[in-house]
């Protein structure tokens, strides 16, 4: 793969790192009042995020630049700060956080299969889902603390899908156009696949938010259908320009 203006990400990375020194953290003397059906959401999302990303960055040593590797330590550190965020939100809301979840065991082995392009890809499914699922925390929670810690998260997010997409993009430039559609069904397949555990694993806490199952899906292929286009043309613009959101429950909009 090649490593076009991954310098630009290291600055971004490195901006936002900045940016969260600034601004601190969020009040967790207020408190968080967290439905049962969120909080063993939650707890899983949040063991989603504790990896250490030793593969990523060893896969990334092997098969990137100086550049792109930096970029993906710094990467690797935000989804850490996930973790941390999500923990302390859950001990606000005077619950515990969990040490594992069947669907994370399988989601990293699967990654962990073949190579930095294929990790890349299914990352990008995790990315999307995740995009959804913030968006739906954020919007359809009743708890100030909640909404804070959702949209910071969301906001990283909104960045790392156009991040994955231009390594992607790099990766698939010179793929013959016969072996393209071929990628692209598994791929898609995969990500309907995950999508359906992700809504049967997490549809009451979804329900608590607002959002159908249903619509959770379809906002997610949308998304994912439009990283794609990014992927294949190597342009980044639908992410950056996802609305914030209003107060209120979520309706999971499709832009």
């Amino acid at each position: 793969m090649g490593e076009p203006g991954f310098f630009l990400w290291v600055e971004t990375f490195e901006a936002e790192a900045r940016r969260r020194v600034t601004h601190g953290d969020p009040d967790w003397a207020q408190g968080a009042r967290l439905d049962c059906a969120v909080v063993r959401s939650i707890q899983r999302f949040q063991v989603g995020e504790s990896g250490d990303g030793a593969n990523l960055i060893e896969t990334a040593e092997t098969a990137g630049g100086a550049d792109y590797v930096a970029a993906v330590r710094l990467f690797v550190a935000e989804e850490q700060n996930h973790a941390r965020l999500l923990a302390l939100l859950l001990t606000a809301a005077n619950a515990s956080t969990i040490r594992r979840h069947w669907s994370d065991v399988a989601f990293v082995r699967l990654r962990r299969a073949l190579g930095l392009r294929l990790e890349l890809m299914v990352l990008l499914i995790a990315e999307v889902i995740a995009l959804g699922y913030y968006r739906a925390l954020r919007d359809g929670s009743d708890d100030p603390l909640t909404r804070d810690v959702a949209g910071r998260i969301l906001a990283d997010e909104r960045r790392h899908v156009p991040f994955h997409c231009q390594r992607l993009h790099a990766g698939f430039v010179a793929l013959p156009r016969l072996v393209w559609p071929l990628v692209l069904a598994v791929w898609r397949s995969l990500l309907y696949g995950t999508a359906l555990v992700v809504v049967g694993d997490h549809g009451a806490a979804l329900r608590e938010l607002g959002v159908t199952r249903r619509r959770f899906f379809m906002h997610v292929a949308v998304l994912f259908e439009r990283a794609i286009v990014d992927v294949r043309r190597g342009r980044q613009t639908w992410c950056g320009s996802v609305p914030q959101s209003t107060a209120g429950r979520s309706s999971i909009p499709t832009e």
